[in-house]
């Protein structure tokens, strides 16, 4: 097992190119499923996650082959409906194959899914909205068993839950009904950069979709779909976690290849905090000069501010003079990582769903352990700006979600290392 291992106390100067989304890419590669014919996928970020995909798409009986940040996907005539417990238990994100195997084949069995540890995220509405195209379900030994009697028929389906919109979830029904009989209005759809990317790549496959990216849906169900290129949008969050490093460290830092729109409610909150944001032609340069400035901030569904980035903005803040308070909207046990920000010499201290961040002079290099893939980037960014040696073990959880994250940092002039434990 590997541990990150970093010596605090330089900041941040230089180029660094963000990768392709990685919370596109596994549901646009679960859509492939909707097609016999070939796909072509781009600018696929090389994760732990899509390696545990393309297993997946290869034990459903698809052919997917991975080269160079490109995947190419062929599903063919003879898919299995049946997505194993050995790795839909590793990745929540496995979910997504359920509706696209269940408007293919007329039924799926996926096993209840995995990932990390952040509290519970249950898959009602994924269940609530293939039910409302009329998928007959059942719970069976911790799969889900999903049969459709001829196709799905479109309707109308509401996808309002206890912490508002689910992006897969948004995805799975709108794959389902891009081959379900009549039109299907999903109400309450997440309006992520995520799910627009989705319905582009699924409007290329044959696809008769309007209104994504806002929180109303209409799909018109087709017969077939057809294989379809597509490039995956740039990783709004690895771009977020990149300017909070360079706001942690004082740096001077050109972001490549993002997408400004698409992280806005971070920009707000880091310009609120003193920090300088440039944004031009697809690139966006962050710099800090002087004293952080401290802000509150709540978690929401898009546009609003990422819970992705929940972490990495507590660390930003617990080393600006004040008080924050984070608030956590999304997923309320998601503050596992405070006590290892604590160990780190961190004054945070939690309130229901809100953490009270009062920031200090200096934390203090220490050994933690990252409890999730958003928990790791949070920890390595305090361990950038902590004075010492910060190891941060369990970092497969890291290894999930962010491409080569030591080497990219350690370009910008950070003294980071992966070891083995």
């Amino acid at each position: 097992m590997d541990k990150i291992v970093i010596e605090g106390g330089r900041k941040l100067r230089g180029e660094v190119e963000v990768s392709g989304a990685k919370n596109s890419a596994l549901p646009i590669l679960a859509a492939c499923l909707l097609s016999e014919e070939e796909s072509v996928i781009e600018n696929v970020p090389d994760l732990k996650d899509i390696a545990t995909m393309i297993r997946l798409l290869h034990a459903l009986g698809a052919k997917a082959h991975y080269e160079a940040g490109e995947i190419t996907v062929k599903p063919g005539r003879d898919l299995k409906p049946v997505a194993p417990y050995k790795l839909v238990s590793t990745m929540r994100a496995s979910v997504c194959v359920l509706g696209p195997l269940l408007a293919r084949l007329g039924e799926a069995e996926v096993s209840f899914p995995g990932g990390c540890v952040i509290g519970s995220r249950p898959i009602d509405l994924h269940l609530k909205g293939l039910q409302a195209l009329g998928a007959d379900l059942q719970v069976q030994h911790g799969y889900v068993i999903a049969k459709a009697k001829r196709r799905l028929r479109g309707r109308d389906v509401f996808l309002g839950g206890a912490f508002g919109s689910s992006v897969l979830a948004t995805g799975n029904v709108m794959m389902a009904a891009t081959l379900a009989d009549r039109k299907t209005l999903i109400e309450n759809s997440a309006c992520e950069p995520e799910v627009v990317d989705l319905a582009r790549f699924l409007r290329k496959m044959g696809a008769k979709i309007q209104g994504e990216g806002s929180p109303r849906i209409e799909i018109e169900g087709v017969k077939r779909l057809r294989g379809a290129r597509h490039r995956i949008i740039p990783d709004r969050i690895e771009t977020g976690t990149y300017l909070v490093a360079a706001a942690i460290t004082g740096g001077d830092v050109v972001i490549q290849k993002s997408s400004p729109e698409h992280y806005n409610a971070l920009v707000d909150k880091l310009t609120e905090s003193g920090v300088r944001i440039e944004k031009k032609d697809g690139t966006v340069r962050v710099r800090r000069r002087g004293r952080l400035r401290p802000v509150d901030a709540t978690t929401l569904p898009y546009p609003g501010f990422p819970t992705d980035l929940q972490a990495q903005m507590m660390a930003l803040m617990a080393v600006t003079p004040g008080i924050s308070i984070i608030t956590e909207k999304i997923y309320p046990d998601r503050f596992i990582h405070v006590s290892e920000l604590n160990r780190m010499g961190a004054r945070i201290f939690l309130e229901g769903n809100s953490a009270i961040v009062h920031g200090v002079k200096q934390l203090s290099g220490a050994p933690v352990i990252a409890s999730d893939l958003r928990a790791s980037a949070g920890l390595v960014l305090a361990g950038l700006v902590a004075e010492g040696r910060t190891e941060v073990r369990r970092v497969y959880h890291l290894d999930r979600g962010y491409e080569r994250i030591e080497e990219k940092l350690s370009r910008l002039g950070a003294k980071i290392d992966r070891e083995k434990e």
